[in-house]
């Protein structure tokens, strides 16, 4: 199980990281704001964050708020050691529910830490923003973004691919807030 496990990106992983900055590149040439990424301290995604900044020639700002779910104990076990002993959310408790992994976050956990990360980088409106998070957080960055109230989001779920791109557009003259491209993965097809 991944979670706060710090594991190293793959070979893959580091490939496709070159791939998310290539085309980070080609979206980003005609942004007149300065670029400035914000990304998980754990290593996957600090590596990930670092191959972008050399690329974007951005800088980079780690931010322990934007690690994936914590599986407490579950943390580096397999997926099937998980299996034997988690229990699925009830529909009435979708958000406080913690289950029977000790140290295991809940939903709104994750919700409200992601969500005053993401709140703090909404208000600064000189850079283009890239966020390097993970699959799970990731929703909580889209719902903070466009103002989905927490308790709205017991459901909610975009399982996005490693190395996927979700691009959030806000348009300065009416104000809207758009998912423009979401979990898109074209970039990482290699010839």
């Amino acid at each position: 199980m991944g979670g706060w496990y710090n594991s190293q990106l793959t070979p893959q992983g580091r490939l496709d990281a070159r791939l998310v900055a290539e085309e980070l590149m080609r979206r980003c040439r005609d942004t007149t704001r300065p670029v400035r990424i914000t990304t998980s301290d754990l290593s996957r995604c600090a590596e990930t964050a670092e191959i972008l900044a050399a690329r974007l020639g951005a800088p980079v700002t780690e931010d322990a708020r934007l690690r994936e779910i914590s599986f407490g104990e579950a943390e580096g076990k397999s997926r099937v050691w998980l299996a034997d002993r988690e229990v699925s959310a009830p529909d009435h408790d979708r958000l406080d529910y913690r289950g029977p992994i000790a140290g295991a976050e809940t939903r709104r956990e994750v919700a409200t830490r992601v969500g005053d990360c993401v709140r703090e980088l909404m208000a600064d409106g000189d850079h283009t923003h890239v966020v390097v998070t993970h699959g799970f957080a990731q929703i909580f960055v889209i719902t903070t973004w466009l103002q989905i109230p927490v308790e709205s989001a017991g459901f909610l779920s975009f399982a996005p691919k490693p190395g996927s791109i979700t691009h959030l557009q806000h348009d300065d003259y009416w104000r809207n807030r758009t998912v423009a491209a979401l979990a898109e993965t074209s970039h990482l097809k290699t010839g």
